[in-house]
């Protein structure tokens, strides 16, 4: 059974966390995503706590008539809360008028491509070798999860 989560924006104290995640998982708080680099703190973000613990986060822009989720933490799985996030940026896009939520991630990652398809996202673009022009703004390893060529850029989309 999929625990009860309180979801709040984002305050200052969350900053530390966010930041030390954002370093472990993708190398620094600046996610490139197009021909965009966000850094995640500048950007509105939703936190899942529970039991007085954040336990993870979404952070989002709106560009345009969509809204992209640039990151996305749960420290824990199958629980409820990466859905949690997602309806939340949902929410606040048809609040703003949005038409749409995307995403990017990359080729090796198989688990979140599976996560996002089973939310009703679909493939709407494939970026080939995009990962090499990103390695020249920022360090990117060659191998990613499984150890799969880190290549390309994927991204999917939910329409609202």
């Amino acid at each position: 059974m999929a625990n009860t989560f309180q979801l709040r924006k984002k305050i200052s104290t969350d900053d530390e966390w966010i930041a030390e995640i954002a370093k472990k998982l993708w190398g620094s708080v600046e996610i490139i995503s197009k021909e965009h680099v966000y850094n995640i703190l500048d950007l509105p973000n939703v936190v899942g706590v529970l039991d007085g613990k954040s336990m993870g986060f979404a952070t989002y822009v709106k560009e345009g008539d969509g809204c992209e989720i640039v990151a996305l933490y749960s420290a824990v799985e199958n629980q409820g809360l990466g859905s949690a996030l997602i309806e939340y940026v949902k929410e606040e896009a048809k609040k703003d008028g949005c038409s749409h939520v995307w995403l990017m991630t990359t080729n090796d990652n198989i688990h979140a491509l599976r996560f996002y398809q089973k939310r009703g996202f679909v493939f709407t673009a494939i970026r080939i070798n995009e990962m090499e022009k990103q390695r020249k703004l920022k360090p990117i390893p060659l191998l990613g999860n499984d150890g799969i060529p880190l290549r390309d850029e994927i991204e999917l989309t939910i329409y609202l």
